[in-house]
């Protein structure tokens, strides 16, 4: 299940949506998010799903990738649609157990569900396509505006970044500390709860251990660069609008004008 976490990976890549502008895929997403959820009927969502899988397939990204991310959502995405399924007011379809199946609870769970899954595998795609470094800089110009309001932003954008940067990392060493722990005899999947829990700690201990280590030996390397923060840094290659985030910017805000439309005329 641990192998089965892309949150935070980055695969390489010389595809149009990797060389966009990573301002241009954050205000995307945004965009994107937005029009996931403005998307009303049948018609909204399938043009929400086109345009994800147009996405994908530009950015060259196995759909298995996204599909493999999604498994460790998987218990939260199915007590989501059981929740909507039951608990739905509407049209009875069936009912055992004083629970009533309506056929609107059908029809807003199969839609939530849908929700969800795009929602994950379109947020996915933003660190699929940008790497760590970039997707700092894109977020420090994008939430720019809030230095007037004495926002950190530098160091916002430096500390998300990291955390994304690290989730591989943690993982990986999370997956090596369990191996361990089993070859030594440790049974993770056997016993109540109470008792898988307890055999957690030989897990958390060293990881916790191991994380805090990697978060020292990161300050000294910063210290020992002179890292002072945002203010006076440059950068080696510096952000700039070409013709193609300007045509992906256009595309994505029709995308929302056109859900819009669609949820205003009832499809």
């Amino acid at each position: 299940m641990l192998k089965d976490v892309t949150l935070g990976q980055y695969f390489p890549g010389n595809t149009v949506v990797h060389r966009l502008d990573p301002r241009t895929k954050l205000i995307l997403v945004v965009v994107y998010i937005a029009a996931l959820f403005v998307a009303e009927g049948l018609a909204g969502y399938l043009l929400v799903f086109i345009f994800l899988t147009a996405a994908y397939a530009a950015a060259r990204i196995k759909p298995a990738v996204a599909l493999k991310g999604l498994k460790p959502l998987l218990l939260i995405i199915c007590l989501t649609g059981i929740l909507n399924l039951f608990f739905t007011p509407g049209e009875p379809l069936a009912q055992f157990w004083g629970i009533t199946i309506t056929k609107e609870g059908v029809v807003s769970a199969l839609f939530m569900v849908w929700r969800i899954m795009m929602l994950v595998t379109g947020t996915f795609l933003l660190t699929y396509t940008t790497s760590p470094i970039a997707l700092t800089d894109g977020m420090e110009r994008v939430l720019g505006p809030l230095r007037h309001l004495k926002v950190p932003v530098h160091e916002l954008s430096m500390m998300m970044c990291i955390a994304l940067r690290f989730i591989p990392t943690l993982i990986e060493e999370t997956d090596k500390i369990i191996s361990a722990q089993k070859a030594r005899g440790a049974d993770f999947e056997s016993g109540n709860i109470l008792r898988r829990v307890k055999a957690l700690i030989p897990v958390l201990v060293p990881l916790f251990v191991s994380a805090f280590r990697r978060a020292d030996e990161l300050a000294v390397a910063m210290e020992c660069r002179c890292y002072q923060g945002g203010k006076g840094r440059t950068r080696m290659r510096q952000l700039k609008y070409v013709r193609r985030d300007i045509l992906a910017l256009v595309l994505g805000l029709t995308l929302l004008a056109a859900v819009i439309v669609l949820r205003v005329l009832g499809f």
